[in-house]
C-alpha cells in the first residue's frame, strides 16, 4: 500500500490495524520497558539537584570566556576543600541569562567559611573583584518540601481523575487509564535517569503537567470505545474486542496529529532552546515534557486500551456475547457450503444417514452454475407433455365452445 493510501485510509479510520488482536505483544514491550526503566533506577540512580540534596551555587560572570575557563577555575578553588562526603567538587554546571549573564556551578554542600574562600579563589583565578562572584547556599530542606507537595498533588490528582472516569465512564475504564498513566510516568522516569539529568523542581513540575495529557489522549479512545459498544450485548454481528479495535482505528490519526502537535514546540524547547542557545534552565522541564508526551501516545494506544478489552472480557455477559458472535459466524460458513456425496464414478449414490461419505464444499462460481442448470433442468417441462394449468383451461373452452356452437347466445334447453 503506498503511503498516501494509508494516510487516507488512517483519516477515514480504515486502517485496519490489528492493536487489540495482538494485546499479548504489547504486554510484553509495555513489561520490557518497565523492566528496563526499573534497572536504570537501581543501577544508574537519579542525579538529584542541589535543591534536593543541598549545596552551594557559585556564579561567574560569561565575560571571564569560555565555561571550561570558569569551570576550571571552580575547581581549582575547590581543590583544598573538603566536606563529610569527600573532597568538593562540581556537581553541575550551566550557562544563564544568555550571552551577557553567568556560569552558574552548583557543588557540593560547604559551610559558610569555606564558601568564602572559594568565592575569593574563583574571583583570583578569573581576574575579577571579588563582588563580582555571586554564591549562595541551598537547604535540602527544601527540595524535601517540593518534593512531599509535589507527592500531595499527585496523590489527589489520581483520586479526583479516577472518581471522574468511574463517573463518567466505569471502573475497568478507570483501572486501564490509571496503568496507562503509570506507564507514562515510569517510561519518563527511566529515560530522565538513563540520560543523567538532575532531578530539580523543573523537573516535578514536567511530571505533573504530563499527567493531563496523557489522560487527555486516553479519554477520547475510550469515549469511542464507548460510542461503539454501546448496546453490543444486544446484537450478534461484533464482539467488544473488534469494537475496541475499531474505535482505535477511528481515533488513531486525532492521537499523531495531537501528539505531532504538542510534540513540536516542547522539540524546540528542548533541542534548540538547552541545545543550541544553551539556556540550562530549559532543558529539565523540556525533556521530561518530550519523553513524557511521546510515553503519553504510547500507553492510551498500546496499554490502555488492550488492558480494558481483557479486563471487559473477565464479565459474564462479554464472554457469553463474543461466543454466541462467534457460534452464530460458525454456523452461517457451514450454512454457505455445498454438501456433495463423496463417490467414485458408476456407484449408486449412498443414502442421506450415511454421514461419513458426505463433504461440505464452498460455494464457488462453477458449483453455483451447476446447481442453477440442475434446477432449470428439472423445472423445464419433458418433449410432448401438456401443461397441467393449459389443459384445464383448454378443456373449459372446449367445452364453451360447443355448447356454444348448439345454439345461437350459447343457451341450452
Amino acid at each position: 500500500m503506498s503511503r498516501s493510501g494509508l494516510a487516507s485510509r488512517l483519516y477515514r479510520g480504515e486502517a485496519g490495524l490489528q492493536i487489540v488482536p495482538r494485546r499479548k505483544l504489547w504486554f510484553g514491550i509495555s513489561g520490557g520497558l518497565v523492566l528496563l526503566a526499573v534497572l536504570s533506577f537501581v543501577l544508574q540512580g537519579f542525579s538529584l539537584g542541589i535543591e534536593f540534596k543541598g549545596g552551594n551555587e557559585f556564579q561567574v560572570p560569561t565575560s571571564v570566556g569560555t565555561m571550561e575557563r570558569a569551570e576550571a577555575a571552580v575547581e581549582a578553588a575547590l581543590a583544598d576543600e573538603s566536606t563529610a562526603d569527600g573532597p568538593a567538587h562540581v556537581v553541575s554546571s550551566q550557562q544563564v541569562g544568555g550571552g551577557n549573564g553567568n556560569y552558574l556551578f552548583r557543588t557540593t554542600p560547604l559551610d559558610q567559611q569555606q564558601a568564602d574562600d572559594v568565592r575569593a579563589e574563583i574571583a583570583q583565578e578569573v581576574g575579577l573583584p571579588v563582588e563580582r562572584i555571586s554564591d549562595s547556599r541551598v537547604s535540602s530542606a527544601w527540595g524535601g518540601q517540593v518534593t512531599e507537595r509535589a507527592l500531595i498533588g499527585l496523590v489527589i490528582f489520581l483520586v479526583l481523575v479516577s472518581a471522574y472516569l468511574v463517573v463518567r465512564f466505569e471502573i475497568r475504564m478507570a483501572v486501564a487509564a490509571i496503568a496507562g498513566l503509570a506507564l507514562d510516568l515510569v517510561l519518563t522516569a527511566g529515560i530522565y535517569s538513563a540520560v543523567g539529568f538532575e532531578v530539580t523542581p523543573s523537573t516535578i513540575v514536567g511530571f505533573l503537567t504530563i499527567l493531563g495529557f496523557a489522560l487527555y489522549d486516553t479519554v477520547v479512545v475510550f469515549d469511542k470505545i464507548q460510542e461503539n459498544t454501546r448496546g453490543i450485548t444486544g446484537g450478534s454481528t461484533q464482539t467488544y474486542p473488534e469494537a475496541a479495535n475499531l474505535a482505535l482505528n477511528q481515533t488513531l490519526m486525532r492521537s499523531i496529529n495531537t501528539s505531532v502537535v504538542a510534540l513540536l514546540p516542547v522539540g524546540g524547547l528542548l533541542f534548540i532552546g538547552a541545545g543550541l542557545l544553551g539556556a540550562g534552565t530549559l532543558k529539565d522541564l523540556g525533556l521530561v515534557l518530550f519523553v513524557g508526551m511521546g510515553a503519553a501516545f504510547f500507553s492510551s494506544i498500546f496499554l490502555a486500551t488492550p488492558l480494558l478489552v481483557s479486563l471487559k472480557e473477565r464479565e459474564p455477559r462479554i464472554r457469553t456475547h463474543t461466543q454466541r458472535v462467534l457460534a452464530r459466524r460458525a454456523g452461517a460458513g457451514r450454512d454457505g457450503a455445498v454438501r456433495r456425496p463423496s463417490r467414485q464414478p458408476g456407484q449408486p449414490r449412498p443414502a442421506e444417514s450415511a454421514d461419513a461419505s458426505v463433504e461440505e464444499e464452498p460455494v464457488t462460481a462453477e458449483t453455483s452454475a451447476e446447481v442453477d442448470q440442475a434446477a432449470l433442468a428439472a423445472a423445464a417441462p419433458k418433449v410432448g407433455a401438456r401443461p397441467t394449468v393449459g389443459k384445464r383451461s383448454g378443456s373449459a373452452g372446449a367445452r364453451g365452445g360447443r355448447s356454444g356452437g348448439n345454439r345461437p347466445g350459447g343457451k341450452r334447453r
